[in-house]
């Protein structure tokens, strides 16, 4: 059985989870070095704690470093007999190879890249700096693991050529968490129901739905569900409260409640301008594949990796620059004509299901691949 010593940033983050538990269900165990933000949750995996770290306390990543570093076999017997080594965020690679160069460990060490932090783009001092961190950090490693092509297109071709062998692996529903498909089409609710699911880290966003429920009042109901950031959001209560047509139903429980969610939803809302020009621009976000698979169409930017997504895909609507102006346009669009809705939905429902979820047998593949990348 192919042991993983997998460091994630946040033991409580469900996209960690995700991935944990995609390698055990190839018949991986997996063991997690991580630590954790507010109370530690109960995990299906063995843990070990790096401590606590909070959003945005860059200088308090050092501790979980630091700890990395201190980790051995004597302590840890489990840790002496490693197959492979997957860190996921670049704090988190550099405390996987803090570990491996503490314990001597000839093993593959692989990079999972989720976002391009802001930190990282720009020509200032501090950008410069961690680019030669990350970059050093790569070549060292032996595969870059990125969720949209654009990642390695747009950044790490431009960034770090040469140091990298990249693989993509998109953020698609876990087949074997994912409940049965809808056996038809969607017919649109009156009024028209628009939800925001997932990692609500937008104000942009937030605000734009806002407009879209004054705008329309009584003919939307704008549904958000997930986990609000708090460095967004910090009253968010009292945003929700000031918001028309605009319900909170609060955090989900993953795979098992999407079929829920999604059935109760219209159209999904795909946009993010959290970290606009890059990383915004780049990135496929969970909810084009849950929404794909659960047939709802997706609103989202033109010009960006999500609307060449949807595009492409026949998976909803784009709407150009400016939103303020064009959103509502779309809104009208679907008022008016609902069908619309129903004719993407049956498109989507025609897609292969490889398109929206990963096998067992592709996780699988992919472990095979990451053990045959170590470097010479």
């Amino acid at each position: 059985m192919t042991r993983i010593a997998f460091f994630g940033h946040n033991l409580n983050e469900p996209a960690v989870r995700k991935r944990a538990g995609a390698f055990m269900q190839a018949g991986c165990e997996v063991i997690g070095i991580m630590p954790h933000r507010g109370a530690a949750k109960e995990a299906e995996f063995q843990w070990i704690s790096l401590g606590e770290t909070r959003d945005n306390d860059y200088a308090g990543r050092l501790r979980p470093l630091l700890k990395s570093f201190a980790l051995s076999h004597q302590s840890h017997p489990e840790l002496g007999a490693v197959d492979l080594i997957y860190a996921r965020n670049l704090d988190m690679l550099a405390c996987a190879h803090a570990f491996a160069r503490r314990n001597r460990l000839e093993v593959p060490i692989i990079y999972e890249c989720l976002d391009i932090h802001t930190k990282l783009i720009g020509d200032g001092k501090a950008s410069r700096l961690l680019r030669r961190v990350e970059g050093a950090l790569i070549n060292r490693s032996d595969m870059l693991v990125y969720s949209s092509p654009r990642f390695e297109s747009a950044y790490f071709a431009q960034r770090h050529p040469g140091l990298y062998r990249g693989r993509l692996l998109e953020n698609r529903l876990l087949a074997e968490d994912a409940q049965p498909r809808p056996d038809q089409a969607k017919q649109p609710h009156a009024p028209l129901r628009i939800g925001w699911v997932g990692n609500l880290r937008c104000r942009r966003s937030f605000d734009l739905l806002a407009m879209v429920g004054k705008t329309f009042g009584d003919r939307v109901d704008i549904r958000l569900h997930g986990y609000p950031a708090p460095g967004v959001f910090p009253n968010f209560e009292a945003d929700i409260v000031g918001a028309e047509r605009t319900t909170y139903f609060g955090r989900y429980d993953g795979a098992q409640d999407l079929p829920r969610i999604y059935e109760d939803l219209d159209v999904v809302w795909a946009a993010d301008w959290y970290e606009a020009g890059h990383n915004s621009v780049w990135l496929l976000p969970n909810r084009i594949y849950e929404g794909g698979y659960y047939a709802t169409p997706a609103l989202a930017p033109s010009g960006t990796e999500t609307g060449a997504w949807v595009k492409r895909n026949q998976a909803g609507w784009c709407f150009d620059d400016p939103p303020e102006a064009t959103v509502p346009e779309l809104v009208q669009h679907l008022l008016d004509h609902p069908e619309a809705i129903t004719r993407k939905s049956e498109a989507l429902l025609a897609l292969p299901d490889s398109i929206y979820l990963e096998t067992v047998a592709d996780t699988q593949a992919f472990v095979a691949e990451m053990l045959a990348a170590r470097k010479p």
